[in-house]
């Protein structure tokens, strides 16, 4: 099944946009995702120092969480991804803040979620993410509200063990926050997209499903909801 990605204008733009900003903004270090299909395991490290892991992702078919996160040198946990095998919206949790992958269109690979990391007073932002696919990549691209890049997952399609890459760019580039926040969303919903890609349940989910942003008060703890 075949997804259209409205996204060829966006894909120049966070281009052109990178390139006006990266004389100003910190560039923080490529991230490379190497796969382990033997273990089902992904372990990311700066692409300049692949011997020194700084996370890894166990991956799983069947059991919830499907992804989970954890730092490569302590083992703590930093985030997990689970994903619904008829809904088309992904779930996630980041230093056990959860949130939803929201889609904004039925057949187009579009995101969004609320941003705790790019916030500047605490309140959750409003973040997107879009894809652009080719022969050998599909891109997965994260912008602000503003639209200005923060993020972009490159996968290679072909790939059997190097399966893609992090860059990160604006302002927030240098945040572990944001880094393990971006982390998390960007492989979930790669993995959401895997999915959908090859599941008729999925197709299902995506004709019954309501787009749309997130309400904030969607996105409160329990605690908060019952009050």
């Amino acid at each position: 099944m075949e997804y259209e990605h409205d996204i060829p204008q966006a894909q120049s733009s966070f281009q052109s946009r990178t390139l006006s900003t990266s004389s100003t903004s910190f560039q923080a270090p490529t991230l490379q995702v190497d796969f382990s299909w033997k273990k089902y395991r992904a372990i990311i490290t700066e692409k300049s120092k692949p011997s020194e892991p700084l996370y890894t992702v166990n991956c799983r078919a069947i059991k919830w969480p499907h992804l989970t996160f954890k730092s490569a040198t302590s083992d703590e946990i930093v985030g997990t991804g689970t994903l619904n095998c008829v809904s088309i919206n992904a779930k996630y949790e980041v230093h056990g803040q959860k949130g939803t992958l929201k889609a904004l269109k039925r057949f187009q690979t579009k995101y969004t979620y609320l941003s705790r990391a790019c916030s500047d007073d605490g309140t959750p932002v409003p973040m997107t993410w879009t894809s652009s696919c080719g022969v050998k990549k599909w891109d997965f691209i994260c912008v602000d509200q503003q639209q200005n890049p923060v993020a972009k997952l490159s996968v290679n399609i072909w790939a059997i063990r190097k399966l893609g890459s992090f860059e990160f760019m604006g302002p927030k580039a240098d945040s572990v926050e944001l880094r393990e926040e971006i982390l998390v969303t960007g492989l979930t919903l790669f993995y959401c997209m895997f999915l959908r890609c090859n599941s008729i349940l999925s197709l299902v989910g995506a004709v019954f499903a309501r787009p749309g942003p997130i309400e904030t008060e969607t996105e409160k703890s329990p605690e908060l909801k019952t009050q």
